[in-house]
């Protein structure tokens, strides 16, 4: 008789983040979680500036990486994080971004990894101001209105 090989016990990790219900677009709530990861890749991409030898576009695809996990968005859509943070700090430089995925990001990119790192933490502290202020809204919560009044001469 063949000795059987010992089973292995797969180790899992926490679950994949969900996707959207339906079409993204249409999703509020993952639309919500997309403008929020791409509040937090604003932060670490700031924040990961001060690294020496990393370049603006170098930090932005690093911090990409960590959308999945640390930020809940599954894979397929970081680049959507990405590109809407990279549009955001070219258009905070005063530039022309067109679309996210457009030449025109890339170009604005390229001309602000020229500029130093200081200037570069300050276009993405601004993207990321103007990013927060035009927020996704979710609908108002209705305000409280007080209990109705029974109407005269009947009882409860």
């Amino acid at each position: 008789m063949v000795p059987l090989a010992p089973t292995a016990t797969a180790v899992s990790g926490p679950p994949p983040p969900s996707g959207p219900n339906g079409f993204w677009i249409t999703d509020p709530a993952f639309r919500d979680r997309l403008h929020s990861a791409t509040l937090t890749l604003l932060d670490i991409v700031e924040d990961r500036l001060n690294d020496d030898d990393v370049s603006l576009t170098g930090v932005l695809g690093g911090a990409r990486d960590h959308v999945e996990h640390m930020l809940g968005v599954p894979s397929a859509y970081c680049v959507l994080v990405e590109a809407e943070a990279a549009a955001q700090i070219v258009q905070a430089a005063g530039l022309d971004a067109g679309s996210p995925f457009g030449l025109a990001t890339a170009q604005g990119l390229t001309g602000i990894e020229q500029l130093p790192v200081q200037q570069q933490q300050q276009f993405v502290r601004a993207a990321a101001r103007r990013y927060a202020i035009t927020a996704p809204s979710r609908s108002p919560a209705a305000p409280a209105t007080a209990p109705r009044r029974p109407a005269p001469g009947r009882s409860r």
